[in-house]
């Protein structure tokens, strides 16, 4: 309560430093006993200590779990550069049943117990939050979840977070998964002036950068410590290069329109002449049929046989700067009331340079000169479906080279009252914003191309994962170099072409785009303590209103055409080399290292490609940069708007009794909350219509949390609630999107979803059975009521009753698109468990006994039967998505109270990402990682601490794959191993 802040050391309630290890962590902790056999409120307090190290952490975290009355996880610092690991996601995935999902080597979303980022709500400073940040496109780009991006936060300006794994009245709802809790430093927080900093150089091997890291905080109190004042602020620098072979998903052989047949064999396209794939003008041979090539076209013309759709190699250059300030102000003017401001600002500005040397026919259909006119001279597959090896003629090779400057803002201003109107009665008040900007202004895609090349081979028979492709020239050569701007010719008279009939031409590609969250919360909790230390009641009520928005342009030219350069523009100066790929990769021998690649500057330059004008020709042809977005098909799905207000009030009774002799404290409640939703998007209909969809919905949620000491040492546990979170952003548009590039698709949302809903149930059984040694045990399941998916099938366009006008004039009507479209479907249950071992090796003599370790394992099985298609029965039973089955983190330590090193080692099992997959596939996924850290800290005095830390030990590739039978590569990046040099100095 307000007036227990005084003086006093602050309690380290729900404590787990522990499960994380670290550099020299200091903490301050006011120790406890644990509940003896007379009443918990007899605990005895001990003088505070002040005590550092790993150990410490350890134990205080031990004291802080067994007083808990739920099941939670803390991480804590006393205050900056203190955390054990740079990024806050990697600190949470030292938690048991945390796991984490990276973009460009660094934790961005977490899952916990198997519930992904969707089902897991993060409050900063008791407030709701969601920040978004722009990914790769193979970790889900640009963030319009309700995913919390971890990666925009420096760690260093929090001082604990908080894993709620069970649900209790008083938490806001909204999550299946957990609550986590990230909490800044106050003044009150200590007890005398601070002022620390602390530097870092980080090293990558793989990009060759050292980058800085800088931190520091300064808090004081004043005026006989009835005032205090906080600032504190994080800056860090990261450059890094992303290496690897990824194939944008698999097909089959009857995919795109099949490959161009030799002769002797039916026409395959059917526009195909003797000795011609498809038309004559495009010139392309069809193979002489013999029994080889024949044979070959038939094994690649199976459904059962798979390619890959975009074969590449590629490099991927991330430029970070992420800058993090907090400002805290805290006013006691009696002991009964406390005052509580903090300000929080975060700002992650990035660029990141994408360049892949790629074969695009075997994505592509006959009109977009694609595997029709692709001819098969030899292949071979494995049992399962999947290429070995395959030599082509008529291939388009690319050279692709996409450029995104991206940046996030994120401000938060919250006010706290807490007042005790007298020694049993007391209230807790909040007002707070949240508000997260991401903008992406400059997203754009050049590309080099040499059309309808022969001898393309691509062989999987050395490495399933890095693949020896070979071209048939040299794409690094200065001359004789097919790769050029390949541009629609321009015509003196008549009408102007937007395209090359039944070819894929050269493109410029712009897409800027951004997305806005934001959360305006209220709140009112009020306590009486009917029997003082021993019951509680406790209720309250609370307003949200969550606004979500985002937007992006394209070019009017939806085909992303160009015209030929100007007459006198040398193609070198449009051109540059990309040199020294692939030093963290063993690749096969006769990969390509260097090849020519777009010069952004100099098309853009050239092109005058941001005018946002018509240079050159008609309206909506290669020589048109005007952009637009809700009249725009395949721009108007990412323009679209929810806006959330959530009513709630709960009731719960908190108590602390003895039952047959023992200890047993917990709460019962329930809370009830009425979501008030609407969702507005556009619709294809007149060129965009926009359409706003209302839709309501309440939920009454009851929950139970007990926790009893069998013996002094033994606890049990058993918490037991309902729980909603709601549907996904992107799911909710009520209108749709269309891509003619690329995957034809088209995607439509569904605005009168109903919510996930769950009923959970959680149990653990802890032993201490010495100092600062504990096992445990945690079991879980959740019944999860409703689910939602996204049904997907394979039709014509003309079949889906929308207009023509949609499409590009080459298209006809005939081509197939995967149509999206998000059902509520059965859930199904999840179950697992959870072992937690910790111990110090005391029992060791001499040095040894300043070893310890913390190791924790979980399990988790789910099953959910996902629906494949609206228009069929068949279904797929399979893992609910982004849950690992398996998971471990393993940490040895040493602590001397000087000297100081961990080593960590954090397992997770492949998961799956989609169900049913794309492409003709069952699922797709992530293969398991295992990521290794390190960390060395030295305390020089009591002012000084030098710390070594190693990232990514391994250099553990991200390993995506598609197809249980197959696991066909997607993506295979490795971004290098990281090395941090630092000192922290306390004044």
């Amino acid at each position: 309560m307000p007036k227990r802040h005084g003086t006093n050391p602050p309690r380290l309630t729900r404590l787990a430093a522990c499960l994380l290890g670290g550099a020299t962590l200091g903490l301050t902790v006011q120790a406890q006993t644990a509940p003896d056999n007379k009443t918990t409120s007899e605990a005895k307090t001990l003088d505070s200590v002040v005590i550092t190290g790993i150990r410490a952490s350890l134990e205080s975290a031990l004291n802080a779990k067994r007083q808990d009355k739920g099941i939670v996880d803390v991480i804590k610092a006393e205050d900056i550069a203190k955390f054990p690991d740079t990024n806050l996601a990697e600190s949470l995935q030292r938690v048991p049943g945390v796991v984490i999902d990276r973009d460009a080597g660094e934790g961005r979303n977490i899952t916990v117990r198997g519930l992904g980022a969707d089902f897991t709500r993060v409050r900063i400073n008791g407030i709701e939050a969601l920040a978004t940040t722009g990914g790769t496109d193979s970790s889900g780009g640009a963030n319009r979840s309700r995913g919390f991006d971890f990666n925009v936060f420096a760690a260093e300006l929090f001082n604990s977070i908080t894993v709620r794994k069970s649900a209790s009245a008083d938490v806001d709802e909204g999550s299946l998964g957990a609550t986590v809790d990230l909490q800044a430093a106050r003044p009150f927080d200590f007890n005398k002036r601070v002022i620390t900093g602390s530097v870092k150089a980080r090293y990558n091997d793989l990009s060759g950068s050292t980058d800085p890291r800088l931190a520091f905080l300064v808090s004081d109190t004043f005026a006989g410590k009835t005032f205090g004042l906080l600032v504190s602020g994080a800056y860090s620098k990261r450059k890094l290069n992303e290496e690897g072979f990824s194939t944008v998903r698999w097909d089959n052989g009857a995919s795109s329109g099949g490959w161009c047949a030799p002769t002797g064999v039916a026409n395959n396209p059917t526009t195909s002449t003797a000795t011609t794939c498809g038309p004559a003008a495009q010139g392309v041979p069809r193979l002489t049929g013999n029994a080889d090539t024949i044979a070959a076209y038939n094994a690649a013309s199976s459904v059962n046989n798979f390619h890959p759709r975009l074969p590449r190699y590629g490099r991927l250059t991330h430029d970070q700067d992420r800058l993090g300030l907090t400002a805290a102000a805290q006013w006691r003017p009696n002991d009964a009331t406390l005052v509580s401001l903090d300000v929080l600002y975060s700002k992650l500005d990035a660029t990141r340079q994408e360049d892949f040397l790629q074969a695009i026919s075997f994505s592509r259909t006959a009109t977009q000169g694609g595997k029709p006119q692709t001819s098969v001279v030899n292949t071979s597959y494995d049992a399962n479906g999947a290429l070995q090896f395959g030599q082509y003629n008529g291939v388009d090779i690319r050279a692709e080279s996409r450029f995104d400057k991206l940046s996030t803002a994120f401000t938060q201003p919250s006010l706290t009252l807490e007042h005790e109107f007298s020694d049993t009665v007391r209230v807790s008040a909040k007002v707070g914003r949240a508000d997260s900007k991401f903008r992406n202004p400059i997203q754009t895609t050049t590309t080099l191309d040499a059309l309808n090349v022969n001898g393309y081979t691509l062989d999987f028979r050395g490495n399933s994962r890095l693949p020896l492709i070979g071209f048939p020239f040299d794409p690094a050569a200065s001359s004789g170099n097919p790769l050029a701007l390949v541009g629609v010719p321009q015509v003196a008279t008549g009408t102007q072409p937007t395209t090359i009939p039944n070819t894929t031409s050269s493109e410029i590609r712009i897409r800027p785009q951004g997305a806005n969250n934001r959360n305006d919360v209220a709140q009112v909790d009020l306590a009486w303590d009917l029997v003082p230390s021993k019951l509680t009641l406790r209720g309250g009520g609370n307003y949200k209103q969550y606004k979500f928005d985002t937007y992006e342009f394209r070019r009017v030219n939806q085909n992303d055409t160009i015209f030929a350069p100007a007459a006198g523009t040398s193609a070198a100066s449009l051109t540059t080399l990309l040199s020294g790929f692939g030093k963290g990769l063993d690749l096969p021998a006769g990969t390509p290292t260097a090849w020519s690649i777009p010069n952004l500057s100099a098309i853009a330059a050239a092109y005058d490609i941001y005018c946002n004008c018509i240079k050159s020709g008609p309206a909506g042809g290669p020589g048109d940069f005007t952009l637009s977005s809700t009249t725009n098909g395949n721009a108007r799905g990412n323009n679209r708007r929810v806006t959330e207000t959530d009513t709630g009030a709960f009731a719960m009774l908190d108590f602390d009794q003895r039952f047959m002799d023992m200890p047993v404290r917990g709460n019962v409640g329930v809370r009830y909350v009425k979501t008030e939703q609407s969702s507005t998007g556009y619709q294809a209909a007149a060129g965009g219509t926009e359409v706003t969809v209302p839709n309501t919905y309440d939920d009454v949620l009851p929950s139970l949390n007990i926790a009893a000491n069998i013996t002094r040492d033994f606890i049990v546990r058993f918490g037991a609630a309902k729980v909603m979170a709601r549907p996904q952003l992107g799911n909710l548009n009520p209108g749709g999107t269309i891509s003619t590039t690329g995957t034809l698709s088209i995607t439509s949302g569904n605005p009168t979803l109903k919510p996930f809903r769950a009923k959970t149930y959680d149990s653990s059984l802890e032993y201490y059975f010495g100092r600062n040694a504990f096992i445990g045990m945690g079991l879980f399941r959740k019944d999860i009521d409703t689910y939602i998916q996204s049904l997907r099938t394979n039709i014509a366009f003309k079949e889906t009753g929308l207009p023509q006008s949609l499409l590009p004039s080459n298209f006809t009507g005939d081509e197939v698109f995967q149509v999206t479209t998000p059902i509520n479907t059965p859930g199904g249950k999840l179950t697992g468990i959870e072992l937690n071992y910790q111990q110090p090796f005391t029992f060791l003599p001499s040095w040894g006994k300043n070893f310890g370790t913390v190791l924790n394992y979980t399990y988790v099985k789910s099953k959910i039967t996902y629906l494949v298609s609206p228009t069929s029965n068949a279904t797929i039973v399979d893992d609910l998505l982004n849950m690992s089955p398996k998971s471990w983190n393993a940490t040895l330590y040493y602590d001397d109270g000087k000297f100081s090193a961990r080593v960590s080692a954090a397992k997770r099992s492949a998961f799956l990402t989609r169900v049913p997959g794309q492409n003709n596939n069952d699922v797709e996924g992530k293969n398991g990682s295992l990521n290794v850290d390190a960390s060395i800290s030295y305390k020089v005095n009591d002012k000084l601490d030098i710390t070594l830390e190693g990232v990514n030990l391994t250099n553990e590739a991200n390993d995506q794959f598609i197809s249980r039978a197959r696991n066909s590569p997607v993506v295979y990046h490795v971004t290098g191993r990281e090395f941090l040099l630092g000192a922290r100095y306390k004044f």
